[in-house]
Formats: C-alpha cells, sequence, structure tokens
C-alpha cells in the first residue's frame, strides 16, 4: 500500500470518527462507551481485513475509551 493510500485512508477514518463518534472525555454512561468500543472495533477488522492497513488513530482512540471504561468501572467498584 503507498503512503498516498495510506493517507486517504487515514483521513476517510478521521472524517467517519468525528461523524458518527462523540469524543471519549464527552462521554458520561458506560453503554454508549460499550457501543463505541464494539463498532469501533467492528471498523478495525473491517479495515485490517479489505486494506491490511489500520489508521493509528483507531488504536488510541481505542485505547482512550477503553481506558474511560475501566475508570468508570473502578469508580463503581469503590462506590460499592
Amino acid at each position: 500500500m503507498s503512503p498516498f493510500e495510506k493517507r486517504k485512508l487515514d483521513l476517510e477514518f478521521d472524517r467517519f470518527v468525528s461523524r458518527h463518534f462523540e469524543k471519549p472525555r464527552n462521554c458520561r454512561n458506560q453503554d454508549q462507551i460499550r457501543f463505541y468500543v464494539n463498532e469501533l472495533s467492528k471498523k478495525i477488522k473491517e479495515l485490517k481485513h479489505n486494506f491490511n492497513y489500520v489508521p493509528d488513530n483507531a488504536y488510541v482512540l481505542l485505547s482512550q475509551y477503553n481506558q474511560l471504561q475501566n475508570s468508570m468501572i473502578y469508580a463503581e467498584f469503590r462506590n460499592v
């Protein structure tokens, strides 16, 4: 895959995320975060299967959602 094609996929992924996902810091609900993690995982698998390339931003965003989800779970555990 050429650098041009990779850059094009990066831009398409960024546009997709900006239209369909809320930023992790704006999420307040565990179910919402779980949904986004699931959808993002599907998108990563799709990109890997179709293009054998996944933008780095996809993994960064997935880790941000996972980190937020873990902190929410920990806060709930601590309160119980």
